[in-house]
């Protein structure tokens, strides 16, 4: 089985800590555009393609905009921007924080160790589920395998186990 990335903030244990309007300094998510290409194509298109989380986690603000780059990239340079629809589904609303400790000669002497070790706020994460959709794309049927490449590359970037489910529409 292969590694991946990003094991520290990948599996989860507790509540969410998603109250914005009481933690200060939290870093605005990668994530800007949750929707991209025509949208008319989700009237016109005749296929669906889904990228489905296999297992529980939570996928960090930065892997899904690496995500969104991938697959929209790769769909605009070979499907066209005005024949897909693409959406991001998910929203990072959790809240992940690290305990930052010093790493220099003489640090032992500054740092409390794990004493009211609550951590600063570092970045966001998506909670997802298994059957979770992470990414969506509408299309035409004969751009079926340009989707499945397309989101096959966006899984790349993703610590979570996925598959891809090709549906249709019409």
């Amino acid at each position: 089985m292969p590694l991946r990335p990003a094991r520290c903030y990948t599996h989860f244990s507790g509540p969410p800590y998603t109250r914005k309007e009481y933690i200060h300094g939290v870093p605005p998510p990668k994530i800007t555009k949750f929707e991209m290409g025509n949208h008319d194509m989700m009237e016109n298109a005749e296929i669906k393609g889904e990228l489905v989380v296999i297992e529980a986690g939570q996928i960090r603000h930065n892997a899904l905009e690496a995500a969104r780059i991938a697959v929209n990239k790769y769909l605009s340079s070979t499907v066209g921007d005005m024949n897909f629809y693409f959406r991001v589904k998910v929203y990072p609303h959790h809240v992940l924080r690290e305990n930052k400790m010093m790493a220099f000669a003489g640090a032992d002497r500054l740092q409390d160790g794990m004493r009211q070790a609550f951590g600063k706020p570092i970045g966001t994460a998506a909670r997802v589920y298994p059957g979770h959709v992470v990414l969506e794309v509408w299309a035409r049927k004969k751009d079926a395998e340009h989707v499945k490449e397309a989101l096959r590359r966006g899984a790349r970037k993703l610590p979570l186990p996925t598959r891809i489910v090709i549906k249709e529409l019409k």
